[in-house]
């Protein structure tokens, strides 16, 4: 009989963490990993309170391609994160799978640009001098350096290499193909 509670308690330990990260009803989102970075699909974009229509409406994105990280999902809603860390609830369809990053968000006024090289090393030509604040398309990265397209309005897009760690929207050491 010990044997039978003592069996019966490890399972409810064991089980106790795998039912905390289902979130409320148990209903689960894509089964991709989470977190993960995306992006904004459209130029206007409801940050909700909570994960429905129904929910007050906190923000507004208003800028298409900006990265955005997922942090949990509930049916069609995903909790996400800005590079500022304001977090809330959007309609997944407002979501694109396309990688893309913000180039140093966090660096203070006055902070010289960030180089865009013609090849992955620090010794490298430099092909731009990018703000604080750019969106960059992910092209791939190696853990250290990503490869990162520019758009550009009236010129030709900019293609060049980046610091991984320079970039928000992409984590540390990962790599991408």
């Amino acid at each position: 009989m010990r044997k039978i509670v003592v069996a019966i308690a490890a399972f409810m330990v064991s089980a106790v963490p795998a039912l905390a990260q289902q979130p409320p009803g148990g209903r689960l989102g894509t089964g991709l990993p989470v977190p993960r970075y995306v992006s904004l699909k459209t130029d206007r974009v409801n940050l909700r309170e909570g994960p429905s229509k129904d929910h007050r409406t906190a923000w507004v994105f208003q800028r298409a391609g900006l990265p955005v990280e997922i942090i949990a999902e509930y049916e069609t809603w995903r909790r996400i994160r800005d590079s500022e860390g304001t977090e809330g609830w959007v309609l997944h369809s407002l979501l694109s799978g396309r990688r893309t990053a913000l180039v140093m968000p966090w660096a203070k006024s006055g902070e010289p640009p960030i180089s865009l090289l013609d090849r992955a090393d620090a010794k490298a030509g430099i092909i731009a001098q990018m703000q604080p604040g750019v969106i960059a398309n992910v092209r791939a990265c190696d853990g250290k350096w990503c490869r990162v397209m520019i758009g550009m309005e009236r010129a030709r897009d900019l293609d060049g290499y980046v610091q991984q760690e320079k970039l928000w929207g992409v984590y540390p050491n990962e790599q991408i193909e």
